[in-house]
């Protein structure tokens, strides 16, 4: 097993400015990056310019300083040195192949496991409790569940957690509007179809906002609660329960593994947050509301903004059910890292709450906190995407759709096929197509849902990559090719040959980025990119045709690409197909 090209590279040129300019340069970033043009070769280390300054020496002395003391002999032809001190460093093709030959054997593709693996927690998905999940969770779902199966496969302890909001008010106002039209439903399994359910809350929301009294009867509802009323806390089980059952079928659709840990889990925490804040002297007392003033928040008066921990009434905020959820993740966990993968409108609300704990000293130098935002989903006339009548998009309606847009599709191309032929293809190229087409934006911003680009069997799309594994099969079934027993040297000769494998010999730094950078797109566009170099290298190289040395190298360059193609898709959520 191997790491990858990019960062062994960085390893050793750190070590050959320590070596060449001493030890106050250990650790000193070499600036070490993939050549953006390939006529300088495949990789820069452009550390010479940071270090003139620094030494007082020419960018091209200090290069050659750091070529001098530089071990890369293994791996790439001697460096060179171009303009202002760049050191270029192009790959041996010898070295290429053995890599190669190492991928097509490995499951893994010759990625190694991380040697320090981290204890994670990915927060994501997070609908609520007696709302259908909507567009607006897909988001959170689908790049939560890639991020999670990048760490899992670095071989990192990745625990999935679903905050789902199970507690507060909304469980008073519902209860409290069922006892009066329809008792049923706090009391037997069932009793309500979840559809029925939103629409309910909907009209208890409406009578919460407009009827005083329906407030005040509210409110008791959720002390009576959270005291642990035998007949509010029946009714509170039954309506999760219902909830959770219909999120489970959304999940099993995606193949997503969550673990379900809701707001109601820290309730008993939420008292010691109170106490520990206040003696560290963080808490004080606004207007009968414990807080804490914030840092670099301030209100429209340009006053110090408060998070409030304890409101006037004794209850609490969603603040301090999260600082609650970040000691438990950290002291009873014992997460070294926690991911919460939400939408971008609360990135305040996460710096705030990553303040306070570390002003509280409640996380450690040794674990890292991050908010992972995301943007909103717009339909194609560049609004957020709603149904016509302006209601939220129910997300099983939508991938429903998904599919039956696909499986016309299908019928078109393929109409002989078989029923189940055609609905495992429907099921696999929709679901997919809404997950690719999510992940491969820049999660930060929004993006426009359109079914016609997403299932376009051109450009950077799902399908796209589903033909280019689907056409390697294809050549193995013409062939007659079990790739499996493939065992032969790869010589690799035609520049579109070249071009493809060292595009393989990259995936491993695809994957490291991700695991960083927490952006699923960069594997994505990794993906397109092995796809168009392979389509490429197919239209170009000869491969059943080609002479019998040439073509069992080249069947293999197929095989390790479709290899990859398979693991890639995995790592986002997509399964493969052998035809389509």
């Amino acid at each position: 097993m191997t790491t990858s090209v990019l960062s062994d590279l960085k390893i050793r040129c750190s070590q050959a400015i320590a070596a060449a300019f001493g030890t106050a340069y250990d650790n000193y970033d070499p600036a070490v990056a993939p050549s953006k043009d390939a006529k300088f070769g495949d990789y820069q280390c452009n550390a010479a310019l940071g270090l003139t300054k620094k030494l007082k020496q020419k960018p091209q002395d200090v290069a050659a300083q750091i070529i001098a003391n530089l071990q890369v002999d293994d791996i790439f032809e001697p460096p060179t040195i171009a303009g202002a001190g760049f050191i270029n460093l192009k790959l041996k093709l010898s070295y290429i192949e053995t890599q190669l030959a190492k991928m097509q054997k490995s499951d893994r593709l010759a990625i190694a496991k991380v040697d320090k693996p981290d204890r994670v927690i990915v927060d994501f998905s997070s609908p609520n409790i007696a709302k259908e999940m909507h567009v607006g969770h897909l988001r959170s779902t689908i790049i939560g569940d890639s991020i999670a199966r990048i760490l899992e496969f670095q071989g990192h302890e990745v625990l999935r957690l679903n905050h789902v909001g199970d507690w507060g008010t909304q469980f008073g106002m519902l209860i409290t509007y069922l006892r009066e039209v329809y008792p049923d439903a706090l009391t037997k399994a069932d009793a309500i179809a979840i559809g029925d359910l939103v629409e309910l809350y909907r009209a208890a929301k409406k009578r919460f906002d407009e009827d005083a009294e329906f407030k005040e009867t509210s409110r008791a509802a959720v002390v009576e609660l959270q005291a642990g009323g035998a007949e509010a806390k029946l009714a509170w089980q039954l309506l999760c329960e219902q909830s959770r059952r219909e999120f489970q079928k959304i999940y099993d659709t995606l193949n997503i593994q969550l673990e379900e840990r809701g707001e109601s889990f820290y309730n008993a925490f939420l008292a010691d947050v109170v106490t520990d804040l206040r003696e560290t002297g963080l808490l004080q007392e606004d207007q009968g509301a414990l807080c804490v003033f914030l840092e670099g928040f301030s209100n429209k008066d340009g006053q110090p903004l408060p998070l409030i921990i304890q409101k006037t009434d004794g209850g609490y905020n969603y603040a301090t059910t999260d600082l609650a959820a970040l000691r438990y993740r950290i002291n009873e966990d014992k997460a070294t890292r926690i991911i919460y993968v939400t939408d971008i409108g609360q990135a305040g609300h996460f710096a705030q709450v990553f303040q306070v704990a570390k002003r509280a000293n409640w996380i450690p130098e040794t674990v890292q906190t991050t908010h992972v935002p995301f943007g909103l989903v717009m339909g194609e006339d560049g609004k957020k995407f709603k149904t016509r009548s302006g209601d939220t998009i129910a997300l099983k309606s939508l991938l429903e759709e998904a599919v039956v847009r696909a499986r016309t599709d299908i019928e078109t191309r393929n109409p002989d096929a078989s029923d189940e032929f055609k609905q495992d293809v429907a099921e696999a190229v929709g679901l997919g197509a809404v997950k690719y087409a999510d992940l491969s934006q820049n999660r930060t911003s929004n993006y426009i849902f359109s079914f016609d680009k997403m299932l376009a069997l051109q450009g950077n799309t799902a399908p796209y990559m589903l033909y280019a594994y689907v056409r390697v099969q294809g050549i193995g079934r013409k062939g007659e090719i079990d790739f499996a027993s493939l065992d032969a040297a790869i010589h690799l000769t035609q520049d579109p040959e070249i071009v493809l494998a060292k595009h393989l010999l990259q995936f491993a730094e695809a994957i490291d980025a991700v695991a960083e950078e927490l952006f699923p797109n960069r594997l994505c566009q990794y993906l397109f990119e092995l796809s168009q170099k392979f389509n490429q290298f197919f239209e170009q190289c000869p491969v059943l045709q080609a002479e019998e040395s040439e073509r069992i190298s080249r069947l293999s360059l197929c095989d390790i690409t479709a290899k990859t193609l398979k693991l890639g898709l995995s790592l986002l959520g997509i399964r493969v197909l052998e035809r389509m």
